[in-house]
This record gives structure tokens, C-alpha cells and sequence, in this order.
């Protein structure tokens, strides 16, 4: 791999977490100047319109996305990857960002991969090294400025906020464990154009998207566009490209990109007031999910060779 290679998988990675960031400022737009919105039709629209364009886009390149459906095993992860991993990671983070803004919301969303130790934690027995111990103590104090604002007796935020999205970082969790299993094999680009497609689908049966009467303007649709193409589809091919060139564990630290990018482009256009304990509290939160990122590749390297052992 040469530097050039190296130079151009982290540009990827970090603009492809840029335009997610982004994604959530113009949703967050959307709302404030669309009251009648709701974070459902936003989420069926995003999710059939940009699931659709990935599967084309798979049979354009030779991927033959229908394969997948030959494997009942293979079939059923990728709707439990729609329903469980997708819904609650896009669904419930616009909600958090209609209810509150984009940089918590993104900010809170973050802490996903806290609750993917947790799960190895509990249920593979990986016991947490040093560094992901002190990462947990730093979100968790980053989380709590951020919630409280110093104040311990006093919530800062909505709970509403706090709920949705905590539900988006088990999302993140669940995003990114149900589909690893069938994602070496199918590809990322087949994997979740299908669990967009079905996501999208499900909760248009829940509530069909026909029947909500909205007036949207050529700013606003414009808006809807840049979510779908610049802020769904556009950044997952980046990233997806950029493994080739780097390393998933330095693509994993390009993730700050993305509630810096929020914030920044929040502050700018939408003049959300933040205060210092959010400050200080996103950058811990940050810093923390480096950190853990740095140590990935040791946990994943352990389950390897205690899979190994357990098969010899």
C-alpha cells in the first residue's frame, strides 16, 4: 500500500463522515422549516430512494445483489440487518435530531460502539482492556456534561432527546454486528441496499407515506436530495472504497468527522447555541471512541484466535 494509496482512503473515510454530519444539519433544517415533517416519512424516503440507487447501482457494477436471496441464512440477516440495525440507527436518530438538534443528537449517537463492548463484554467473555475502561469512563463523563450541563440534581437536554438518542446507539450497535456475518461473502453495497429497501418499506406499511400531506418546496426539496444523495449514498460508496486503500480501524477513527462536521455546519447555519459543557463533553466522547477504535483490531485479533482454538 503506498502513501498515495493511504492518503486517499483517509480523504474517503473522513469525507464520507463529513457528509453524514452534514446529512443530519439538513434534516435537521427540514424540520424547523417544515413543522408538518415527521422523522418517519424522512426515514422511508431516505431509506427506499437510497437503498434502490445502491442496488442499481450493484447491478450496474456486477455485483448480482439477488444472490443473497438464494440463502435463507443469508436472506433473513439482511432483514433482521433492515429491521434491527437500520430502523433504529436512521429512525430514531432524525428523531432525536427533530426534537433537539443535529450535534447531540450525532453526539449521543457516537457512543454506539461503547455498547458493542458491552455486548462482547457479556456475551463473548472478552474482558475490556485498559484502554477501553478508561474510554468508557471518559464517554461516560462526556455523556453526563452533556445531559446535566454540571448540574447533577437537573437534566440539560430533553429526556425525549436522551431517549431517542440512546435508541439510536444501540442502533449503531446493531448496525453493525447483525450483518458482519454475511457481508465478507454478499458485499456492503448489496447488504445494505437490501436492509435500506426493506427498512424503508416496513415502516411505509406501518404508516404508508401517501397518506401524509406535506407542501414541500423547491428549497426543502433540495434539502431531501442532498440527504439522500450526498448524505446517504454518495458517503457510504466513499467509505466503502476507502477499505480498500486503509486499514477498518483507521477508517473507524475518521467517525469524528462526523458530529465535528454537525456541529460546525449547526453553529454556522442554523446558530445552534451550544454551551461549554457541550463542548467538553462531545470532545470526550470523541476522544474516547478513538480511542476504542485504536484497540478494535486487539479484540478482533483475540476472537480470532479463540475461534481458532475452539475448532482445533
Amino acid at each position: 500500500m503506498t502513501q498515495q494509496n493511504h492518503l486517499r482512503g483517509v480523504l474517503l473515510a473522513s469525507s464520507a463522515c463529513i457528509l453524514w454530519g452534514i446529512s443530519g444539519v439538513a434534516a435537521s433544517t427540514l424540520f424547523i422549516n417544515n413543522p408538518h415533517l415527521t422523522a418517519m416519512w424522512l426515514t422511508q424516503v431516505r431509506m427506499i430512494s437510497a437503498g434502490l440507487i445502491l442496488l442499481v447501482w450493484g447491478m450496474v457494477t456486477g455485483k448480482h445483489p439477488f444472490k443473497i436471496w438464494h440463502h435463507r441464512h443469508a436472506a433473513w440477516t439482511a432483514v433482521s440487518y433492515g429491521l434491527l440495525g437500520l430502523i433504529p440507527v436512521q429512525l430514531c436518530y432524525f428523531e432525536a435530531v427533530r426534537v433537539g438538534n443535529a450535534p447531540i443528537a450525532t453526539i449521543i449517537q457516537f457512543l454506539g460502539p461503547f455498547i458493542i463492548s458491552i455486548y462482547y463484554f457479556l456475551f463473548k467473555h472478552v474482558i475490556p482492556s485498559r484502554i477501553e475502561l478508561i474510554g468508557m469512563i471518559m464517554a461516560f463523563i462526556g455523556t453526563l456534561l452533556i445531559v446535566t450541563h454540571g448540574h447533577l440534581n437537573s437534566l440539560a437536554i430533553s429526556p425525549v432527546i436522551l431517549f431517542w438518542g440512546g435508541l439510536s446507539a444501540i442502533g449503531v450497535a446493531t448496525n453493525t454486528l447483525i450483518p458482519r456475518t454475511i457481508l465478507p461473502k454478499y458485499g456492503a453495497l448489496t447488504v445494505t441496499g437490501w436492509g435500506l429497501l426493506i427498512a424503508g418499506l416496513f415502516l411505509t406499511l406501518l404508516q404508508p407515506m401517501w397518506r401524509v400531506h406535506l407542501t414541500i418546496t423547491w428549497p426543502q426539496l433540495g434539502l431531501l436530495i442532498v440527504i439522500i444523495l450526498l448524505g446517504t449514498v454518495a458517503p457510504f460508496l466513499m467509505f466503502a472504497r476507502s477499505l480498500s486503500d486503509i486499514l477498518p480501524t483507521t477508517a473507524s477513527l475518521m467517525d469524528a468527522f462526523e458530529p465535528l462536521a454537525a456541529t460546525v455546519f449547526s453553529i454556522t447555519f442554523l446558530n445552534v447555541q451550544l454551551t461549554s459543557f457541550d463542548f467538553i463533553g462531545g470532545l470526550l466522547i470523541i476522544l474516547a471512541v478513538m480511542a476504542l477504535s485504536l484497540n478494535t483490531h486487539k479484540m478482533l485479533h483475540f476472537l480470532r484466535r479463540r475461534r481458532a482454538h475452539s475448532s482445533s
